[in-house]
């Protein structure tokens, strides 16, 4: 059952106000993990070459929602 609980919780990003610093964390790990699959998967051409740790740096201690520098990242290509 807690498996499964942390498996959920994967599929969108914990709250800031409902969160620890490691869960935050954990999300950033989980959804920005390498898939083996470049020409399929984008991730590394949103990241190019940048730790997806210093780009949610923010989010991951509570600063700032996962959503905001998405965003930010996103419009900043």
């Amino acid at each position: 059952m807690a498996t499964e609980t942390i498996k959920n919780s994967m599929t969108s990003p914990p709250s800031i106000t409902s969160s620890t610093r490691e869960d935050r964390l954990a999300f950033v790990h989980e959804a920005w993990q390498c898939l083996h699959h470049c020409s399929s998967c984008g991730k590394c051409h949103v990241l190019k070459g940048r730790s997806e740790e210093k780009l949610y740096a923010d989010y991951i201690e509570g600063k700032r929602e996962y959503r905001d520098i998405s965003l930010e990242i996103r419009n900043n290509k």
